[in-house]
């Protein structure tokens, strides 16, 4: 399994920002609870399914399939 950046640097600077300015949890999601915070519960979920692969919500990481 691979979890890798997304390969569009500006789409990285984007969500990076959005980050810092929401103190780690996800610039996409409206709540601050502790399932949106970087990495998030859904992309956790994703990451340990064997079938998954694809972006993340926010489109900062990417999970390529077992």
């Amino acid at each position: 399994m691979g979890v890798r950046l997304n390969e569009d640097r500006e789409t990285v600077k984007k969500v990076r920002e959005g980050l810092a300015a929401k103190d780690g949890y996800c610039p996409c999601r409206l709540e601050r609870i502790p399932e949106n915070k970087c990495i998030c519960e859904e992309f956790r979920r994703q990451i340990a399914d064997p079938d998954f692969e694809g972006y993340c919500h926010c489109m900062l990481y990417y999970k390529e399939r077992d």
